[in-house]
């Protein structure tokens, strides 16, 4: 089995091994659930404690911590989010300072690039920042949480930039090009930051979640 089983298929089954192999520990029904379904420790345990927050099993042990400290997080797949939302925005202001609105096809990337740094890289690290594992409205799918999330993203930045536009505009720099640019990177720095930080926190808090004994 690939790793794009369906949750409650990830749930039977380790309700099933739970009753059937009876694991003394969480790590035994870890390696067990991952042996069958061959997918990743961290699915299994996030639905390990979903069950047991449920009361649908009860294990004497808590899950392996596998979340490691903020420095190690970072280089994690987990962390790509991250690495992306904050390259896409440096190269964005690259482009923005060193390709004129004279300098044809290239202008294009500059407006593209130009676009999403406006309409959507603030609010996706805002929303990320405020929300950094999931949105807190109940969705049937993942693919409709990250919907959600690009929704949320785009309407959160339609009203950052004209706050910032009003805020520069009783500044010495006033609104201009490069004090608009600057802001809104710093915006998405500062929340992609926050936000990365916050999922960290919020995995080795999940992690470390005690479970009932039998």
């Amino acid at each position: 089995m690939g790793t794009d089983l369906k949750v409650e298929e990830i749930a039977q089954t380790i309700i099933q091994i739970t009753k059937e192999n009876k694991p003394q520990t969480v790590e035994q029904l870890v390696v067990q659930v991952r042996d069958r379904l061959q997918i990743p420790e961290q699915k299994i345990i996030e639905s390990i404690l979903k069950l047991q927050s449920e009361g649908k099993i009860q294990l004497s042990e808590q899950p392996p911590l596998t979340v490691q400290k903020l420095t190690a997080y970072v280089k994690t797949k987990q962390a790509l989010w991250y690495w992306a939302t904050v390259v896409i925005a440096v190269f964005t202001v690259a482009v923005v300072f060193t390709i004129s609105e004279n300098f044809y096809p290239w202008v294009y990337l500059r407006y593209v690039l130009g676009a999403v740094f406006v309409l959507f890289l603030p609010g996706y690290a805002f929303i990320k920042a405020l929300f950094p594992t999931q949105v807190p409205i109940k969705l049937p799918t993942e693919n409709l949480d990250t919907i959600e999330r690009i929704a949320l993203s785009a309407g959160m930045s339609l009203a950052l930039v004209p706050i910032v536009g009003l805020l520069l505009n009783y500044t010495p720099w006033g609104i201009r090009l490069t004090p608009i640019v600057l802001s809104l990177l710093a915006l998405t720095v500062v929340f992609s930051t926050v936000a990365i930080v916050r999922e960290h926190e919020d995995k080795i808090r999940a992690e470390k979640q005690p479970l009932k004994g039998e």
